[in-house]
């Protein structure tokens, strides 16, 4: 039941999509631009820098702050299982985020939430994650990539740690239970993210810049996104038919 509870509480948070209420707050649907995402990147390149770090503050927030609460409601009486419980919340606000029900189930690609659950975490998993995305983004400029990377070090880190007995006294079955969970967010990120995968194999992935922009590079594949989210409603208009 715990767990239930835990999934609904992460819910809830993660439906609060910033990235399109800060859009709407600028006279724009985020979803009509660029890549079509309701994410941090596609705010980072349709509305400038300050707008994606606004995005990517209120996304990691969301997921904190369920985090936070679920340890509030339920470290006293579930102290042994408050890791695997603060997962299945961080699960719930990525669901949310990426299936908000209000939004025909079209959000983002989860990946500030999961920097979210990632810093509500533990201590150890902050220097893991912020090392290996920013360290990727710098060198490579590939969001999509830091992303990526940055998923499959939190699951080599909690399988070791878990091992090593980091999160205390939860037994092997709950152990599994939460492997076997991060996993599941691995492939939907994975998944939420095979058409850079493919752009990446081809070498046409998108690069974003903070600070100093390729403007010709941007422009071209603003609208090469453009020229593909106008044939993903295509389809999915022929599909509804």
């Amino acid at each position: 039941m715990e767990r239930i509870v835990c999934l609904l509480i992460g819910y809830v948070f993660g439906l609060f999509q910033t990235a399109f209420f800060y859009g709407k707050a600028h006279g724009i649907d985020i979803r009509q631009h660029g890549s079509g995402n309701s994410g941090t990147t596609n705010a980072l390149r349709v509305l400038g820098t300050k707008a994606g770090l606004i995005v990517l503050a209120g996304d990691c927030l969301k997921c904190i702050a369920a985090v936070v609460i679920v340890r509030l409601i339920f470290s006293g009486s579930h102290p042994d299982t408050i890791y695997l419980l603060c997962v299945y919340t961080g699960a719930g606000a990525i669901l949310g985020h990426n299936f908000p029900f209000y939004m025909n189930f079209k959000g983002g690609k989860g990946i500030a939430a999961t920097a979210g659950m990632i810093l509500a975490f533990h201590p150890y998993f902050i220097i893991m994650g912020v090392v290996v995305f920013f360290g990727i983004f710098f060198t490579t400029h590939f969001v999509s990539l830091g992303s990526l990377m940055v998923y499959a070090g939190f699951m080599i880190e909690i399988v070791i740690c878990g091992q090593m007995g980091v999160f205390g006294e939860m037994t092997q079955a709950q152990l599994y239970e939460m492997y076997a969970l991060s996993a599941f967010l691995a492939v939907m990120a994975y998944w939420r993210h095979r058409e850079n995968i493919v752009r990446l194999l081809h070498g046409n992935e998108r690069k974003t810049y903070l600070l100093k922009k390729n403007k010709v590079e941007e422009k071209e594949q603003a609208k090469e996104d453009a020229v593909s989210t106008k044939e993903n409603n295509i389809e999915e208009v022929k599909a509804e038919d």
